[in-house]
């Protein structure tokens, strides 16, 4: 039973991943936080962790050990009618390009679907494995 325990851990890994890369899209023309700033990028750490009683330690599983902010300065935008802008006109944009959150997110979509389709296949494999039993 420890592969369906392999599988639901990279699910939940993954499902955080997702959540972080939905909030940076969602965010990516924030100028304005509580903190004070624009918003800046986050982006979530994993380690894996051995996974049940295997003497050999040959199963492993995944999970987040942190989310951190991206270290990448603001972008400078000229705007001078923007509600953020400084003196001078400048507005700090968040350094955020859509289309690369855009491609992990896919990634983490395929991720999640592969992790899925081995749970499911782990369990249906299980249920053969107790309908030979009852023969």
């Amino acid at each position: 039973m420890d592969i369906l325990k392999v599988s639901s851990s990279a699910l939940e890994a993954t499902r955080i991943r997702m959540n972080t890369i939905a909030s940076n899209m969602a965010n990516a023309q924030s100028t304005r936080t509580d903190e004070g700033g624009p918003y800046v990028g986050k982006n979530v750490i994993f380690r894996t962790i051995k996974i049940g009683d295997d003497p050999g330690g040959k199963l492993e599983g995944v999970k987040v050990t942190g989310i951190v902010e991206d270290n990448k300065p603001p972008i400078i935008v000229y705007d001078p009618g923007h509600p953020d802008a400084d003196e001078n006109g400048y507005v700090s944009m968040p350094d955020i390009n859509v289309i690369e959150e855009m491609v992990n997110m896919m990634m983490a979509l395929r991720a999640y679907e592969a992790n899925v389709k081995a749970f499911n296949i782990s369990k249906g494999m299980y249920q053969k494995a107790l309908e030979i039993g009852r023969f």
